[in-house]
């Protein structure tokens, strides 16, 4: 049976924390679903596409993920 961990968060921006729990979970599961929230009380510097582009370019060459 798959493993699968989903990490929900806002990432803005994503920083080297976030990458570094993203592959140190990568032991653990054998995919890890990552999800960008919107929070509209909550005040960002990038927008979703944004926010989404700079995660994908961050990821890029991490399988499974």
């Amino acid at each position: 049976m798959e493993k699968i961990a989903i990490y929900p968060g806002s990432f803005d921006p994503v920083t080297n924390g976030h990458i570094d729990i993203i592959t140190r979970g990568l032991k653990l599961f054998d995919r890890i679903i990552v999800t960008i929230l919107e929070n509209p009380s909550k005040s960002l510097l990038f927008t979703l596409p944004e926010r989404m582009d700079l995660l994908s370019e961050s990821l890029a060459g991490i399988d499974n993920v």
